[in-house]
């Protein structure tokens, strides 16, 4: 999904903690979120399989390549992951002045870990991070600020992307809704 200067640089999404029967539209909704705007992956808390499947069904759905995988240990994600771990929180340096030194480094091979959260977050997270990056530095959703981070890594090249394996495809239209069967031109639902 990415140009040919980033291949091999990973674009992953950690979503932190998950607050069963509060979180479950949020938790799901990061996880669309990362593999509609170009991330090659999500791990998602253990306690949201629920989560994990819906994403699952429409990346079969509507094509990837996207990995969504659960985890029991988020902190040991960021402890390993080798290149810059970006969490997302409104206390940090604003997006538009370090967007520029993150893209040229993933653009230069260094894959991306972006840390959302959901919860409050502890302070190791903070000290982990090489970046705590604010999206307005203002109370907000964390699906709105990893789509906004997402979109300024890519310089909006995700919107372009090419959905490998799908089953379905959405048809643009000024008005109504169109969902076609993606190796036919035969209308699957149409609302």
């Amino acid at each position: 999904m990415h140009d040919d200067a980033a291949a091999g640089a990973e674009v992953a999404v950690l979503r932190l903690g998950h607050r069963p029967g509060r979180d479950e539209r949020m938790t799901t909704h990061v996880g669309l979120t990362a593999r509609a705007l170009g991330a090659d992956r999500v791990w998602i808390p253990d306690n949201a399989g629920q989560s994990r499947d819906t994403v699952a069904d429409i990346t079969d759905r509507f094509g990837g390549p996207f990995e969504v995988d659960l985890t029991d240990s988020p902190k040991a994600i960021i402890r390993n992951w080798e290149g810059q771990v970006v969490h997302l929180t409104m206390y940090g340096e604003r997006v538009q002045d370090v967007e520029g030194e993150i893209r040229e480094r993933h653009r230069d091979g260094e894959s991306v870990l972006v840390v959302v959260g959901s919860e409050k977050v502890s302070f190791d997270v903070y000290e982990e991070a090489e970046w705590n990056v604010g999206v307005t530095n203002q109370p907000h959703s964390e699906v709105a600020g990893l789509a906004v981070f997402l979109d300024r890594l890519f310089e909006g090249e995700e919107l372009e992307s090419d959905w490998e394996d799908a089953e379905q495809r959405v048809v643009p239209m000024e008005t109504g809704k169109r969902v076609i069967s993606a190796d036919s031109n035969d209308e699957e639902s149409d609302s």
